[in-house]
């Protein structure tokens, strides 16, 4: 039986801005010989997913200024870890346009949090465009007026966003969204809000397809954002539902030289349960002692049900 889903959306995708109108089929039942050939080969080609807070572009972080790291953060995306998609925190336009000079093979989503344009802070979905097709794409604002750009609620301290993306595995033709966010770094009812309207509009937007929320929450798991989280019903930590032990640090900060504490996270990978999380990492590479953000990159290879 067909069904068809209709879905309008404006998107910016490697800074250019275009409205779409996608028209989107799913396939009929399939025979169980064609459906294990299928589940083959899914297993064969996970997805790459990342959460990666960049560091904003601050003149005033000296040898750690963005000029210094923008070809380490790239090389951290693309060629040493080979990320197929990748939900990046804190990044402005110029910023964004390096990284996309530095990986051809990406283009990416998003809109400022200001203005819902270019002006301030991005929230961007980068993805591999031999992997991926995208489908459809919206930003909305974590407040009380989601639709309204540059909006806060709360005790908020900052405008914040989340940035989502409907998109195709071009290699095993299943179908996902991904959602991409920074919480509030002050407010804890800010946080606690924002975690109950991402996961009531990821019911709204995506009832019954795989998953993937990328972000820095600005919380550690015993915080109750955390748990509206994973008591959503649709979201599990990727690092407690992986099939192999997590790999690495068991904090996503730092202060460019050394780790903060360990267990305290504050950057996630979060999947519905059509997702099979295969590994969980926090990748610590350093370049000549230094890491390329005061963040440490959240990685998992995930197959989609």
């Amino acid at each position: 039986m067909l069904k068809t889903l209709l879905l309008l959306s404006s998107v910016i995708a490697g800074g250019l801005t275009t409205s779409t109108i996608h028209l989107t089929l799913a396939g009929s039942e399939q025979s169980e010989p064609v459906r294990q050939e299928n589940e083959a080969q899914q297993s064969s080609n996970p997805v790459r997913v990342m959460s990666y807070n960049i560091r904003y572009n601050n003149p005033g972080d000296g040898i750690n200024a963005w000029p210094n790291r923008k070809d380490q953060v790239a090389e951290m995306i693309g060629p040493r870890h080979e990320a197929d998609i990748v939900g990046l925190q804190e990044a402005t336009k110029v910023q964004i346009d390096d990284l996309q000079e530095r990986l051809p093979d990406y283009e990416w989503v998003g809109v400022g949090r200001n203005d819902g344009n270019e002006s301030g802070e991005f929230s961007p979905i980068f993805f591999r465009t031999d992997r991926f097709e995208l489908l459809a794409t919206n930003t909305f604002w974590l407040s009380e007026e989601p639709e309204m750009p540059g909006s806060t609620s709360w005790d908020t301290a900052i405008t914040r966003v989340v940035t989502w993306a409907r998109f195709i595995d071009l290699e095993t033709d299943r179908s996902f969204y991904h959602f991409n966010t920074h919480f509030d770094h002050r407010g804890e009812q800010a946080r606690e809000e924002s975690a109950k309207l991402i996961t009531r509009r990821i019911d709204e937007i995506a009832p019954d397809l795989p998953v993937v929320v990328t972000g820095d929450f600005n919380v550690n798991d015993q915080t109750r954002a955390y748990q509206i989280m994973v008591e959503s019903g649709r979201l599990d930590d990727a690092r407690f539902v992986s099939e192999t032990e997590h790999q690495g640090p068991t904090t996503t900060f730092n202060n460019w030289e050394e780790l903060r504490d360990p267990e305290t996270r504050i950057d996630y990978i979060f999947v519905s349960d059509e997702v099979t999380v295969l590994n969980h990492r926090i990748l610590d590479d350093r370049y000549d002692g230094y890491f390329p953000s005061d963040h440490l990159p959240v990685v998992s290879d995930i197959t989609l049900q």
